[in-house]
């Protein structure tokens, strides 16, 4: 195998290991909100929610083109960019999963390309509107979710205010497992679609697919969603308690509305017609349980954990960014000692 072939088999390996990793990291996204109200058991709710990520992943590929052209200038991508961008975000998501912190793996993923960019070739070669589209998304998206939260949960409670709790939770609760399966399915329709963009940009890069098809490969579209899956299966235990208690007491009526709204906002970020940006399912998530809580009273929502949660989200792309460029400059440097010997 050529050199150009076995950077290409690096930056597929990094890829798909992100990709697993952002499987087991936001599993919470999905289920943490049925688990902590005992509408399913753990077990199966991993299990379910691997097997609707794995559908949502083959779903679309209009966020992976979204990647692929508006982060970064095609031009200065080499294998060497994208090893860096990939290993600084993966750090990043292993430092906050093992502090059991929800942080963004999108936001982790775009510092990663724009630090280990820049440090290769300048900001000039960053797409700055594309950029500012996606970070627009990012930090709007979670604000849509507190609001409509906020008006599901009201809506909900309109309706059904009146019935007793007990018979309200307990039929939210068996609805909670299609909320959580309906969640499941764009998590993976938004995530696995972020791997997919940078496989195909190092494919593009090394000249294996033509600059002008954006469109992932089948191979690469089964591959991601098998990763992610299989991520989704190991599980991400830390981060499922800080997401199903830790930011507000969730009963069987909070979780559907919480789950309810989430997959409203990831889908229309996802497969609306002009849109295809990615979204944080963690900061989207959060945002609605945050909102959904809100509707109780504005008191029941433990606000020091969100405010922890924000200070996570607000270091993550400059982080990874540093933590990428770092890395770009270890393997430049490290590819020159070995030409000199």
């Amino acid at each position: 195998m050529t050199e150009s072939g076995v950077l290409l088999a690096v930056v597929v390996i990094c890829a798909l290991a992100f990709d697993y990793i952002n499987g087991f990291h936001d599993t919470a996204n999905a289920i943490a909100t049925c688990v902590s109200t005992r509408a399913i058991t753990p077990k199966l709710a991993i299990t379910m929610a691997a097997a609707f990520n794995l559908i949502g992943a083959l779903y679309s590929t209009g966020v992976a083109q979204t990647i692929a052209k508006d982060i970064v200038s095609a031009v200065i991508l080499t294998p060497q960019v994208l090893i860096a961008a990939l290993l600084g975000a993966i750090t990043w998501n292993l430092i906050t999963w093992y502090y059991g912190i929800p942080s963004s793996s999108s936001h982790a993923i775009i510092g990663g390309l724009v630090g280990s960019a820049a440090v290769k070739a300048g900001f000039s070669v960053l797409h700055w509107q594309g950029l500012a589209k996606i970070i627009a998304a990012l930090i709007f998206s979670p604000i849509i979710g507190i609001i409509l939260g906020l008006i599901i949960m009201k809506t909900i409670l309109f309706i059904f205010g009146r019935f007793s709790p007990t018979k309200v939770n307990s039929g939210f609760r068996k609805m909670q497992i299609l909320s959580a399966a309906l969640l499941s399915f764009n998590h993976g329709s938004n995530d696995a679609q972020k791997t997919m963009g940078i496989i195909t940009m190092a494919l593009i890069a090394g000249g294996v697919q033509a600059s002008t098809n954006l469109t992932p490969q089948l191979w690469v579209k089964v591959t991601c969603a098998v990763a992610m899956a299989a991520g989704t299966a190991a599980g991400g235990w830390k981060i499922i308690r800080t997401m199903g208690g830790k930011i507000f007491k969730l009963e069987p009526i909070n979780g559907f509305a919480a789950d309810l709204s989430s997959s409203i906002v990831i889908w229309v970020a996802t497969a609306f017609p002009g849109l295809h940006l990615p979204v944080s399912t963690t900061h989207v998530v959060s945002g609605s349980i945050m909102g959904v809580g809100c509707a109780k009273r504005i008191s029941a929502v433990r606000w020091g954990v969100a405010q922890q949660m924000l200070i996570t989200w607000l270091v993550t792309i400059p982080t990874t960014a540093l933590v990428a460029a770092a890395i770009y400059l270890i393997i430049t440097w490290f590819s020159r000692l070995l030409s000199l010997l």
